[in-house]
């Protein structure tokens, strides 16, 4: 089981669930939070990567808050600024960095968490391998992604039913990321899935088999990416 710890960030202290692999040690994987915050559902990710022999660390940028209602969750997200949260996050970098026995770390991202993932991929360059977005778009008007500083390769989980992360935000994705050079880059629409269809704490979205195939692929992706 992992466990609530305290790494150094940004001159002061930030918290965040880490999950270990039985060996104790293993590539590194940032797993960022929906807009609900850092839920059971983010701290079980963080589990499953371990079982698969990853070192997963989920920081918690609302810094102790959670919430089960959407108002409040969109409130939350909408109020969450940008520029501390890419800080706490490369603070999460530094912490999995030194437990990581990989060169470079992955970030995997869901909701709110998958535009974050490309922030953090862009800013920590020198230290970001992989970005994994599930369903993420970049909800803040005030962000400035600098697109060319995105190298890592980038993979995309998308649901074809999802109004905040629909195909015209896929298809800028691509191109974006095409015309800044990186051209590592595939993106998954799944037939039929609504927003959130990973979250298997929401059964009214949750589709079993496109979270599976989902999941084969992330961890396909980031064995072959930070190996």
């Amino acid at each position: 089981m992992g466990e609530m710890i305290e790494f150094s960030s940004n001159g002061g202290s930030d918290r965040g669930y880490l999950a270990l692999p039985e060996s104790g040690n293993g590539p590194g994987i940032i797993v960022i939070q929906e807009w609900w915050g850092l839920v059971p559902h983010i701290e079980d990710v963080c589990e499953r990567f371990a079982d698969e022999g990853f070192v997963a660390l989920a920081p918690d940028l609302y810094h102790g808050r959670t919430t089960t209602e959407p108002d409040e969750a969109a409130k939350l997200a909408m109020g969450l600024q940008v520029g501390q949260a890419a800080k706490d996050l490369s603070g999460a970098v530094e912490e999995l960095m030194a437990r990581s026995s990989s060169e470079c770390v992955g970030v995997v991202g869901f909701c709110m968490g998958g535009g974050l993932a490309l922030v953090l991929g862009a800013e920590r360059d020198d230290a970001v391998g992989a970005v994994v977005l599930f369903y993420g778009s970049l909800h803040w008007e005030d962000v400035s992604l600098d697109w060319s500083r995105l190298s890592a390769p980038v993979l995309g989980h998308f649901a074809e039913l999802d109004e905040s992360a629909g195909p015209e935000w896929v298809a800028e994705l691509s191109r974006r990321l095409s015309e800044a050079g990186n051209d590592d880059v595939t993106t998954f629409t799944y037939p039929g899935t609504q927003h959130a269809f990973f979250n298997d704490e929401r059964p009214e979205v949750y589709d079993p088999e496109a979270a599976e195939l989902a999941w084969g692929r992330t961890l396909q992706f980031v064995r072959r990416t930070l190996a």
